[in-house]
């Protein structure tokens, strides 16, 4: 984590809300605050090398995967949106998501698949994932990819600005390579939910999954949605599902029909604390 991401993940809203006194007091302390967690970060984990040590993991199922690695989509994890220096031992409670996704994903485990998570954050799923799909490449997208903890022939990091639909374009599209299962799982701003739902659906496989993390934020966190006037991507999902016309200033009428002609079904389930759906193309 180098020191931009620090300061963005950890000091950047409090500067926000900060005095001037307080911004010139912040200004001082933050890059000793950044010097003294630089000492906690995790190393790097190679999981070619660890995979060697620890086969057993190839065996376990996708909760226990998660836990292994400190995801937040399994049952409990350690938060990891503290900073490096207050991370505790202590186990919370999580999603809850892997009860959903290893129905899914448990016939296609052992097949050759293109994954790509979207806000992946220190990588902890995409090295879950690696184990899980032992003959699957793993692309972990992120709009911090410093932060990444984990390399190997199999999982691949990269940036993309998930608010942007050019970074979108560039970053992901533009790469030609089609995916059998998207999971994303970054900003959930309503805005970013809806591009990367409707934009990236095209590079989906037939039969993939497109899976929305936290499908409910919009419409429960103000600060995740920049207008009431407008459609949240729940809702727009709800209206398909019932067969109703949907309308919405971020998808153009070629990606909306794209969409609608390839959809398969769609599936929303609340884990512990938010709704995810899944959604499975044609």
């Amino acid at each position: 984590m180098n020191f931009k991401t620090f300061y963005s993940l950890f000091y950047r809203h409090r500067f926000k809300k900060a005095s001037l006194i307080r911004k010139f007091y912040l200004s001082i302390i933050l890059p000793f605050k950044y010097s003294y967690n630089y000492f906690f970060l995790e190393k790097k984990m190679n999981l070619n090398s660890f995979a060697i040590k620890n086969p057993f993991l190839f065996d376990k199922d996708l909760n226990f995967l998660f836990e292994y690695f400190n995801s937040d989509k399994g049952e409990k994890y350690i938060n990891q949106y503290t900073q490096p220096s207050k991370k505790n031992k202590i186990k919370i409670q999580a999603h809850g998501y892997s009860k959903f996704y290893q129905d899914i994903f448990y016939p296609i485990k052992n097949e050759k698949l293109n994954i790509i998570e979207i806000g992946s954050f220190y990588g902890n799923a995409s090295a879950a994932l690696f184990f899980y799909f032992k003959n699957s490449k793993i692309y972990g997208a992120d709009i911090n990819p410093d932060m990444f903890r984990y390399k190997s022939d199999r999982v691949k990091s990269f940036y993309v600005n998930s608010s942007s639909l050019s970074s979108i374009k560039n970053e992901i599209i533009n790469k030609n390579i089609k995916f059998d299962i998207i999971i994303e799982d970054a900003s959930h701003m309503l805005k970013d939910q809806i591009i990367s739902l409707f934009y990236l659906f095209p590079i989906l496989n037939k039969g993939g999954y497109f899976i929305v993390e936290e499908l409910d934020f919009p419409e429960t966190r103000e600060d995740m949605r920049t207008s009431n006037d407008i459609s949240d991507l729940k809702t727009i999902l709800i209206n398909i599902m019932k067969k109703k016309d949907f309308v919405s200033p971020y998808i153009d009428e070629k990606s909306k029909k794209y969409f609608l002609d390839n959809i398969e079904s769609i599936k929303i389930f609340r884990g512990n604390m938010n709704e995810v759906a899944l959604l499975k193309k044609k």
